[in-house]
């Protein structure tokens, strides 16, 4: 019988894919990832893990990643600025190609013939999932049930998950289509697809309505070392943890909420909301310490580099050659990101209010108007005939 690894959520669509998939022929092996998405929070793992035999999976692999997700996939993308048309900080698009390394990894390990997902055809998942997937072992299959099976319909699943004695949670209607990690929410359908309606507070998950917030702000400091986020007002965390705390904070004060029409790599626009208040807080912090430590010519080339390495991870493209190269010039940048940046929450907004490095190029001396000034004035006449000159006529 020929083995297929499905990457498995526990959810209705992957549920019926795993019988589904027996009905093909195919012994399935599920794989399920924890990326901080909160498993076993209101549903434990033994009760997924049960779903997925009695769906009638051979074996379940469930992996603790959340480490390996925000050091090897989010903080390179941190140190890049990578954010998508402006607002989307890439939560769903960063896990995606670390769960296609281990399905790859778990096929290899049970001599499976294919990879199964439950993408649908219109997204940018699929496209992430079988890209990565191809890029590491291009002799493996993959199965995209959802693209060809003849359910047409939620009602229809649900229909053939009672047929066959699958145990599912069909209660809970929930009128938006969820993906969540430690790092950020995507939130779409239900009213978000009418792009004249705000979206309602029942949407949003871990923020809460700027409007309901303290009259007054929240002040915090975030210290990096050459790059990576190390301490919140002086304690030390580990970067999971920074994280996860961050993004308790961040909620409280309404930060990291964003709206979005955003071009799909599939062709199509769609409407996405976003949470994610740790990775508000963290690129703005990164940003505005960059701003003060890298000089001028190597910040402005990092602003087109971010611009590209963002459409990378986008577009799926996480273990290209590219993005790999990328990585090196990234990296490079990072040696003297070193400082603290005071940022104040308050009411949906996220501000840095001050900054400290010991690789600072901000001289007062020079920038000062005060009687500390040292710039020679002089000076700028020449200057200014210099760098005019080849635009004279």
């Amino acid at each position: 019988m020929k083995k297929v690894v499905l990457a498995y959520s526990g959810g209705l669509d992957t549920s019926c894919i795993i019988r589904w998939l027996k009905g093909q022929g195919y012994e399935v092996i599920c794989f399920m990832a924890d990326l901080g998405q909160g498993l076993g929070q209101g549903e434990n793992l033994e009760a997924i893990e049960s779903r997925a035999f009695a769906a009638g999976a051979s074996k379940v692999y469930i992996k603790d990643l959340q480490d390996e997700f925000v050091e090897d996939f989010v903080l390179p993308a941190l140190q890049a600025n990578a954010i998508y048309e402006g607002k989307y900080l890439l939560a769903t698009a960063l896990g995606r190609p670390l769960i296609a390394k281990y399905l790859v990894q778990i096929a290899h390990k049970e001599k499976a013939d294919a990879i199964a997902h439950g993408c649908t055809g219109k997204g940018n998942d699929q496209v992430r999932i079988e890209v990565a997937a191809g890029i590491l072992d291009a002799r493996l299959n993959i199965i995209a049930p959802v693209r060809t099976w003849e359910f047409q319909s939620r009602e229809e699943e649900i229909e053939y998950a009672k047929t066959h004695n699958i145990p599912i949670d069909v209660t809970k209607k929930k009128p938006y289509s969820i993906d969540r990690n430690i790092w950020g929410i995507s939130i779409e359908a239900g009213i978000l697809e009418d792009l004249t309606q705000e979206p309602p507070e029942d949407a949003y998950m871990i923020t809460k309505s700027p409007t309901s917030q303290a009259s007054y702000p929240k002040y915090m400091e975030v210290y990096f070392q050459k790059g990576v986020p190390k301490k919140i007002d002086g304690r030390v965390y580990k970067l999971k943890t920074l994280i996860s705390h961050l993004n308790a904070i961040g909620g409280l004060y309404g930060v990291g909420r964003s709206d979005m029409v955003e071009n799909r790599l599939v062709g199509i626009k769609s409407r996405e909301i976003y949470e994610a208040p740790a990775a508000t807080i963290l690129h703005t912090a990164h940003k505005e310490l960059e701003a003060l430590v890298l000089d001028r010519e190597l910040s402005h080339f990092k602003d087109i580099i971010s611009l590209k390495y963002a459409e990378l991870v986008y577009n799926g493209l996480w273990f290209s050659p590219l993005k790999e190269a990328l990585d090196g010039f990234v990296k490079s940048t990072q040696k003297h990101v070193t400082g603290s940046i005071k940022l104040k929450l308050f009411k949906g907004n996220c501000v840095a209010v001050g900054r400290k490095s010991a690789h600072s190029l901000y001289k007062k001396e020079l920038s000062t108007y005060g009687k500390e000034d040292k710039f020679d004035q002089k000076l700028a006449e020449g200057f200014i005939k210099i760098w005019g000159m080849p635009y004279r006529r």
